[in-house]
This record gives structure tokens, C-alpha cells and sequence, in this order.
């Protein structure tokens, strides 16, 4: 009787302290996969935050040297509004559980994002809020940058710049809330991993909009139906800014993981990122290969938007298909680049930097390419790609067309033919040299 007495008091004792240690232990685990999963967000939102120098870099080497000052401004300009605008209205659009808009109702409260208080430590999202918001908001001027190479040259700086305010706090919020905010697309069971279409596409169809409104520049396209060179100013700089694209886009794809709190969430971001260069590799060689056969020489700035395309390509299924699948996915996007930058020309669509054939075809190629190797409808692909390019499109289009009747967004012909760096800013990239 006493060693019964002895056992009962002695499992009395043991079975709490044992239900305390599994709870520290699980405590332990949660702190950890919330530390790992906002190191995720921040380490991809910086990653890709560095992918706006890159489209700063490759738009000031394509343009030519009288318009370099320019385009530079409309990098950081673009930026810092959209990382404004997406917290004033942009991120509670596209997360309806966040609030939706920025009034709630029409008697409501002002309601904008709220990040993490000081010492935070809420484990119930599983990530840091301010995290999160910091790495939506890279996606949203990345889309921004799409459009600015193509216009260059010939746009007004300041229409530009509205455009902008309303590309990333409404246009960009609302097509990315039918998928990534849970909305319709969500539902029908769209596949959009990083955004093929979601950003890339999107910047692409906000960009043709631009182009078709804007025009075609100056000289470049003859009466006779040729297509007139124009070459950039500095193709040192636009490699550098592939390279840093190409290293910024490990973190695009890579960060939309959106969690690296466990070994199997550590292992995919490894595949994500192994796919993610594998696809800018054989883009880049395809372009390289291709424009040899075609055009007898290799074409520098072919190679280098062969390889964006293949990153483009692989964006919408980054983590599914193997080595080898997003080798020949990214070939295939460095092929689409060659065939329809001339294409384009063909309409007299004027893109400066070809973000179009890169962004908007070949983030068409890879949504589409998706159902391969992910669980995915090719029907629903279509319909989420048409959707979402149509919203943007027509909704660009009428933003454009207002900006054209209020004031005008081209610059005076006589401003094009000096330079836009002299004419809306009044400095130069290189003023030691000789405009051309």
C-alpha cells in the first residue's frame, strides 16, 4: 500500500513538470518558426528592394545619354511613391481582411496599415505584420518599374508620376487581391507562385496602355516601314543591372515561400532558388544562340532581357518543376524575347528597354506553362491571365487618356530632339560629353 501511495504521488509530481517542459518546448518551436519566417520576409523584401537599382541600371543603359538623368529620377520616384501609396490605401485594397479600404465605411474610422508595436511579440500570425507589409510593398514598385523603361524618352515626368500614385494604390491592389488577397482567383484555383502575371504581366499591360496613348519616338520608325536604331548609352550599365535583377529575383521567387520555420519550408526555398537560376541561365543562352543563327552576331541586349524572361517564365511555378523543366521553361522565355521584340516593332510599339516581350509575353508563357508540373487548370490559367491583363489594360488606358486630355504626357517635340534631362530637369547624366 505504501509503495502504491508512493507511485501515485510520485506520477503527481512528474506529469506536470513533464506537460510544462512540452509546453516550453512548443513555445520554443513557435518562437523559432516566427524569428525564421520574418527573417524570410525581410531578407526577400531586401533582396528585391535591390531589384529597383537593377531597373534603374538597365533603363539608364538603354536609354541614350540625354535622357539618363531622367530616367534615373523616375526610379526613385517611382519607388518612393509606391512605397507611400501601398501603405495609404493599397495594402488594406488588396487584403480585404485588413481592413479593405482606407475608410472602413463612409462614417468610419481613418484606418491605414499599422505595423508591429515596439517589442512585439504576437505569434499568431507566425510572422512579423511589418515584415510582411515591407516585403508586399517591394512586389508593388517592382511593378511600377515595368512600366517606366518602356515610356522613356518621350513622357512627361510629372504624368508619369501620377500614373504611378495610381498603379500602385489601386490598379496593382486589385488584381493582386483576386489572388493573393483571397479573392475570386483564389477560389477558382488560379496558380500564380511570385506574380508571372500577378506583377510582371500586370507592369506589362499598364506599360502597352502607356505606349499605344503615348506614341512611338521621334525617328523611329521610317516612312518606308524600317525601324531606326537607337542604341543606349551604356551597355556596361544595363548588364550591371541585369546582374543585380538576377539576384534580386532569388529573393522575388524565393521570399514567396512566405515561410522558412521548417526544414521541408528550408528545403523548397532551396529548389525555388536553384530553379530561379537555372531558368535566367538558359534564357540568357537561348537569346545568346538565337541571335547569332538570326542575325549572324550576337545581340548583347537580347541575352541580357533572354535571361529577365527566363526569370519571368519560371515566376508563376518556381518551386514544382525540376532542374531540367525550368531549364526548357526558361529557354523558352529567352526565345519569345527574340521573336517579339521585332514584333512589336512591326505595330510600331515603341519599347525602349522591351519590357513588354520580356514582362507581359513571357509572364504569359509562364502562367500558361504552369499545369505542367503544379496543380493547375490550363482553362483557369487563361482566365486568371485574361482577367487580370484585361482589368489592367482597360484601367490604364482610361488613367492614360485622362492624363493626356488634362494636360498632356508627352514632352514638345523640340524637348525630345534636345533631351529630356535638359528639358524637364535641367541637368545631365554626363554633361562632359556630347549629347546624342
Amino acid at each position: 500500500m505504501n509503495l502504491t501511495k508512493l507511485l501515485v504521488t510520485g506520477a503527481a509530481i512528474t506529469l506536470p513538470s513533464a506537460a510544462l517542459a512540452q509546453d516550453a518546448e512548443f513555445a520554443s518551436l513557435a518562437d523559432t518558426a516566427y524569428i525564421f519566417n520574418t527573417l524570410l520576409f525581410l531578407i526577400g523584401g531586401f533582396l528585391v528592394f535591390w531589384m529597383a537599382a537593377g531597373f534603374a541600371m538597365l533603363e539608364a543603359g538603354l536609354v541614350r545619354s540625354k535622357n539618363v538623368t531622367t530616367q534615373l529620377t523616375k526610379n526613385i520616384g517611382l519607388f518612393s511613391i509606391a512605397s507611400v501609396m501601398y501603405w495609404l490605401i493599397g495594402y488594406n485594397v488588396m487584403y480585404p481582411g485588413d481592413g479593405n479600404w482606407i475608410i472602413q465605411d463612409i462614417f468610419g474610422t481613418f484606418s491605414l496599415k499599422a505595423i508591429d508595436p515596439v517589442g512585439g511579440d504576437d505569434l499568431a500570425t507566425g510572422y512579423s505584420g511589418a515584415s510582411d507589409f515591407f516585403f508586399q510593398l517591394m512586389f508593388v514598385a517592382t511593378t511600377a518599374s515595368i512600366v517606366s523603361g518602356t515610356l522613356a524618352e518621350r513622357i512627361k515626368l510629372w504624368p508619369f508620376l501620377i500614373f504611378t500614385v495610381v498603379l500602385t494604390g489601386l490598379i496593382y491592389p486589385i488584381e493582386a487581391s483576386w489572388q493573393w488577397g483571397g479573392g475570386w482567383l483564389a477560389n477558382m484555383g488560379f496558380y500564380d507562385f511570385a506574380g508571372s502575371t500577378l506583377v510582371h504581366a500586370a507592369g506589362g499591360f499598364a506599360a502597352l496602355a502607356g505606349a499605344i496613348i503615348l506614341g512611338p519616338r521621334l525617328g523611329k520608325y521610317a516612312k518606308d516601314g524600317r525601324v531606326i536604331p537607337m542604341p543606349g548609352s551604356n551597355l556596361a550599365l544595363a548588364t550591371l543591372g541585369t546582374f543585380i535583377l538576377w539576384l534580386g529575383w532569388f529573393g522575388f521567387n524565393g521570399g514567396s515561400q512566405l515561410a522558412m520555420g521548417t526544414i521541408g519550408d528550408v528545403t523548397d526555398i532551396s529548389r525555388i532558388f536553384a530553379n530561379t537560376n537555372m531558368a535566367a541561365a538558359s534564357g540568357a543562352i537561348a537569346a545568346l544562340i538565337l541571335t547569332q543563327v538570326m542575325y549572324k552576331k550576337v545581340d548583347l541586349t537580347m541575352v541580357l532581357n533572354g535571361a529577365l524572361a527566363g526569370l519571368v517564365s519560371i515566376t508563376a511555378s518556381p518551386l514544382e518543376p525540376t532542374l531540367f523543366g525550368a531549364l526548357w521553361i526558361g529557354a523558352v522565355g529567352g526565345v519569345i524575347v527574340v521573336f517579339t521584340v521585332p514584333m512589336l516593332d512591326k505595330f510600331k510599339i515603341d519599347d525602349v528597354v522591351g519590357a513588354i516581350p520580356v514582362h507581359l509575353i513571357a509572364g504569359f508563357w509562364g502562367t500558361m506553362v504552369v499545369p505542367v508540373y503544379a496543380d493547375a487548370s490550363f482553362v483557369t490559367q487563361f482566365i486568371g491571365f485574361a482577367a487580370i491583363g484585361g482589368f489592367v489594360f482597360i484601367a490604364s488606358i482610361i488613367v492614360w487618356s485622362i492624363l493626356k486630355a488634362a494636360g498632356g504626357i508627352r514632352v514638345s517635340e523640340e524637348a525630345e530632339v534636345a533631351g529630356l534631362d535638359t528639358t524637364e530637369l535641367g541637368m545631365e547624366a554626363y554633361p562632359e560629353f556630347a549629347r546624342g
